[in-house]
């Protein structure tokens, strides 16, 4: 489904049906270009915002995460069990960038629900180098390539192992953030070291992070105590936290309702404002960077599930 806001309305309009829908792209310079990943039916891709899709033929079905790289425009996608996948055209063409399956960490790699594999949960590519890539493995480790995934270096220092979502700053370069597993950390030098940042959180179950876009020490991440709370039935036990360098996490739930009926699967920052999507597809904004917050209305059909959220366009 694509929600669309204007003056404080958001529209609903259903976009792609095909069962499985797990994860969907935006090309940064084209926002009308959108790829979708199918958990049994590979790349979809759309050119005209949505409303009309071509299988991209991508070699394996599984797809649990998919980027556009802002720099070069490169399609990243990728699979359970794991692999990694580039294409320099649209989806035309696919590469796999099998290095990754290379690293000393693999024979390690394992998903607790599904012990005998493992998924890239997330592909993140550097705005600011086409060359450097952060690949999380969940369960695996936050694996960099400095070469446009030609090679690759084995889990970082400092990162969570159990990978859940990873961002850039957009305008401060070499700044990076996770949400994990076990906690939440950030780099500084384009990833190759990272630093834990869990002070002031009792919840450590990290899943959805943010970056304010006009203060790169300003960020986001939705926490639970454990991972069948997040994604079980009843009280999530999740709340959503705040940070800024120097200064520790602190709850930002004003005006949320407590508990939360749903986890925090997404967070987005932008123009100062603050936005997040649960999982039971409520979807909750704040204009004062988590200070204060109010339920969007959403005008059509209600989503039953929500994934993520993605800014597109100016």
């Amino acid at each position: 489904m694509a929600l669309t806001e204007r003056a404080g309305e958001w529209t609903v309009e259903p976009l792609l049906r095909a069962p499985g829908a797990g994860c969907l792209a935006v090309d940064p310079v084209d926002p009308d270009t959108l790829y979708a990943g199918l958990r049994e039916g590979g790349v979809r891709r759309s050119t005209d915002g949505g409303r009309t899709w071509v299988d991209c033929e991508l070699p394996d079905p599984g797809v649990y995460s998919l980027a556009v790289s802002p720099v070069d425009g490169a399609v990243y996608a990728g699979t359970e069990p794991s692999r990694l996948f580039r294409s320099a055209d649209r989806g035309q063409r696919w590469e796999a960038l099998d290095s990754l399956l290379a690293l000393p960490s693999r024979p390690t790699w394992s998903f607790p629900p599904r012990p005998w594999t493992s998924h890239v949960r997330w592909i993140a590519p550097s705005p600011h180098d086409a060359a450097v890539i952060l690949v999380g493995i969940e369960l695996g480790g936050l694996m960099r390539s400095v070469d446009g995934g030609a090679t690759w270096q084995d889990h970082r220092p400092g990162a969570q192992r159990d990978v859940h979502c990873l961002a850039w700053h957009p305008r401060a370069q070499g700044r990076a953030y996770e949400a994990g597993g076990g906690g939440a950390a950030w780099s500084g030098d384009g990833g190759d070291t990272w630093h834990p940042a869990d002070d002031g959180r009792d919840r450590h179950y990290t899943w959805a992070v943010a970056a304010d876009p006009d203060d790169p020490g300003r960020w986001y991440v939705s926490a639970s105590t454990g991972p069948f709370r997040a994604h079980g039935t009843g009280d999530p036990q999740a709340r959503i936290y705040r940070r800024r360098d120097g200064e520790d996490w602190r709850p930002i739930m004003a005006g949320l309702p407590d508990p939360l009926p749903a986890m925090p699967y997404a967070l987005v920052a932008v123009d100062g404002r603050l936005f997040a999507g649960l999982r039971n597809g409520d979807i909750w904004g704040s204009g004062d960077r988590g200070d204060s917050w109010r339920p969007c209305p959403l005008a059509g059909r209600q989503p039953t599930q929500l994934l993520a959220l993605a800014a597109a366009g100016g």
